[in-house]
């Protein structure tokens, strides 16, 4: 026996009779679900477009007299009960910035079924259009005698019903003080320009959705000159209004991004565009037209208020314009363009190779310790932290923390790549920052490695035993091998090398938002106790070394912390660094002695070394990379463009992603 299908979702006759029937709220507003719902063509039901379908319901009703006017009745009585305006002016926008609470309220909305008793409108139109697909047949319903039937259809042929210019004069009402509430909040007025505000937009904001109501009472007596004239001077105002908040843009770009300041913007310019829509409506010869392109917006609107994944990409794409505005400049200084730079780049590569020879010895030291788990962990990060602090104040390298940094910067100069030429500096920059990775990696190894085995031969020189003994070193080659996990873990580890990258420019941002050097530079009590010159000289040193101190202790941190983190959770994880595993391998060579070279493990690490560098290197730069194309918006198009135009480089000069080119030659390919 076959299932029986539910009453009004795909049988018309039962839906139309069920019109009759339903007589309290709750059940007008499921029958309208329902309606949709035979519009949308279920799945096994063969037949045409919503849109068609939508047409085919009209004729029938028109043939039945009874349930037409049963249908119109209950449309009415749904327009009548409900509170249009939270549809009109709130559907589609969040009531808060903060990514927390609007993350738990989509969830909740995910998880929770609706409830249809309801006098909200908006909330019942976000039961009834579920679908991605509804705002695409709504926009389909083009043709004119549909849109006059079917405006007969909720107006019930009485031309009163059919005026709805005080749902949208309400509307805007309120769209106009949720703007002028944003306007008005200081971290927003603060940041627009002076300029843009020198006509005062959102002060007469109000006062011209004042007249634009007057002009609606005088369109009524027959005057409709005075109703566009009002229209027209409000969306003025509302373009002035916009320049102004746009105008936060470069006040954020030199003083620090904040994404509750950009949501907040976002969210005054898509109101200021909503009245835009609504105004439409309210002067078009045809409305019915524009109300239906009005209901696909909301629709659009209502689907990406209800996605989680839409307010993750959202606030992705803040958070990569958080970071890179404030990474990019610092990024420039690790990228070397020519020889010079690049012997420049060696040598303080071979100083970050020297400092890690001596973190690699402190690991060995703190493991022979027997700290319980957590707390090798936390010291083990100490180590790697105040080793990677100590590289940076030196003004030395460690190049796998290069990438994250320069991949912005990168980025910086993808403002278009609409011309060859522009692709083509790109590229160029690409062969730089691949050049200097190359320099930097072989500079650290090239340090270490002999360091390493150089105090393990000293010391056993000396006291007749190497300073790391033959126990370890038979672990390290059972833990490098590349014939284990040793290129997921090199890929973990990438990964902690942009999370950190994230860290170092979130708290750059943090500290310029804040305006921390203004206040060690002028702060009355700072300067009573350093004196002006020295105040001035912290407050310069803060700003340049706060993005670098953070991200380097952040690096370290996660590099000894996060293995014990995986391991409580059962997770068989752990890092790879390539220069201190080359440390760690020179320094077991030292322990095992000259026999080791015909020991196959030893090989099989030593092979490990260059993947683990590439996937270092290569993971880290290409998440900072998308998070720096992120933050410019580049379409996949355009990203394609460019990824071909580094291809093609490859294949064509190979060469010049590993060694600068000679001045001359560098001169013909320059910008």
């Amino acid at each position: 026996m076959s299932r029986p299908r539910k009453p009004g979702r795909w049988d018309l006759s039962a839906l139309l009779n069920a019109a009759a029937a339903c007589a309290t709220p709750p059940e007008r507003n499921v029958w309208l679900v329902r309606a949709v719902e035979w519009l949308r063509q279920p799945r096994g039901d063969a037949g045409a477009s919503p849109a068609v379908r939508l047409g085919h319901l009209l004729d029938v009703l028109e043939r039945h007299p009874q349930h037409r006017a049963d249908v119109s009745a209950l449309l009415r009585s749904v327009l009548r009960d409900a509170d249009a305006t939270t549809l009109l002016a709130d559907h589609g926008f969040a009531p808060r910035a903060a990514f927390g609470s609007e993350l738990v309220e989509r969830l909740r909305n995910a998880v929770l079924p609706a409830t249809p008793q309801t006098a909200d409108l908006g909330e019942l139109f976000r039961l009834v259009f579920t679908e991605d697909g509804d705002a695409g047949w709504l926009e389909a319903i083009d043709d004119d005698a549909t849109l006059q039937r079917l405006t007969a259809l909720f107006s019930g042929d009485d031309p009163a019903e059919a005026d709805w210019s005080e749902l949208l004069l309400d509307a805007i009402t309120v769209l106009v003080g949720q703007i002028l509430a944003a306007a008005y909040a200081v971290e927003v007025r603060q940041r627009m320009d002076a300029a843009a505000l020198a006509e005062r937009p959102f002060q007469q904001l109000a006062r011209a959705a004042d007249r634009v109501r007057d002009g609606v009472d005088e369109a009524r007596d027959g005057d409709a000159k005075a109703l566009l004239q009002s229209v027209a001077y409000l969306r003025a105002l509302l373009d002035a209004c916009r320049a102004a908040a746009r105008s936060t843009r470069a006040h954020l770009e030199e003083y620090g991004v904040s994404i509750e300041v950009v949501f907040q913007v976002r969210q005054l310019c898509a109101r200021t565009e909503r009245i835009d829509a609504l105004l439409q409506c309210l002067v078009a010869p045809q409305p019915a037209r524009e109300f239906v392109a009005l209901a696909a917006a909301l629709v659009r609107a209502g689907h990406d208020r209800r996605s989680v994944r839409a307010l993750f990409a959202h606030h992705y794409s803040l958070l990569a314009r958080k970071v890179t505005e404030r990474s990019a400049e610092t990024g420039e200084h690790y990228i070397a363009r020519d020889r010079a730079e690049y012997w420049a780049m060696l040598r303080r590569a071979l100083g970050g190779g020297a400092v890690v020879a001596a973190t690699v010895f402190v690991k060995f030291m703190l493991a022979a310790i027997g700290f319980a788990a957590f707390w090798a962990g936390l010291w083990a990060g100490i180590n790697y932290a105040a080793s990677f602090v100590a590289i940076h104040l030196a003004h030395w390298t460690l190049a796998t923390k290069q990438p994250a940094m320069t991949a912005p910067a990168l980025a910086a100069r993808l403002a278009d790549v609409t011309h060859d030429e522009s692709v083509e500096r790109f590229v160029d920059e690409v062969a730089h920052l691949i050049r200097t990775q190359v320099a930097g990696i072989f500079g650290n190894v090239a340090a270490v490695a002999p360091l390493a085995l150089g105090v393990q031969l000293a010391w056993n020189a000396a006291f007749g035993a190497p300073l790391v003994g033959e126990p370890a070193a038979q672990y390290v080659l059972h833990s490098l091998t590349l014939l284990g996990p040793t290129a997921l873990y090199a890929a973990l580890t990438g990964v902690l090398l942009f999370v950190s990258s994230l860290i170092g420019g979130w708290f750059e941002n943090w500290f310029v938002w804040h305006r921390l050097d203004s206040a060690i530079e002028w702060n009355p009590r700072i300067v009573a106790r350093l004196g002006a010159d020295r105040a001035r000289r912290w407050a310069r040193w803060w700003r340049d070394h706060v993005s670098g101190l953070a991200g380097n202790v952040s690096l370290g941190l996660m590099l000894g912390v996060a293995p014990v983190v995986a391991d409580f959770f059962g997770l068989p994880l752990d890092v790879r660094h390539v220069t201190l595993a080359a440390g760690q391998l020179a320094a077991a060579a030292g322990a095992l002695g000259p026999g080791v070279v015909h020991d196959a493990a030893f090989w099989w690490c030593v092979a490990s070394l260059p993947v683990i560098g590439a996937l270092n290197l290569g993971v880290s730069f290409l998440l900072a990379f998308r998070l720096a194309l992120r933050s410019r918006g580049l379409l996949g198009k355009d990203r394609s463009r460019v990824h071909a135009a580094i291809r093609r480089r490859m294949l064509r000069a190979p060469g010049s992603f590993l060694w600068p080119p000679a001045r001359e030659a560098r001169a013909a390919v320059a910008p």
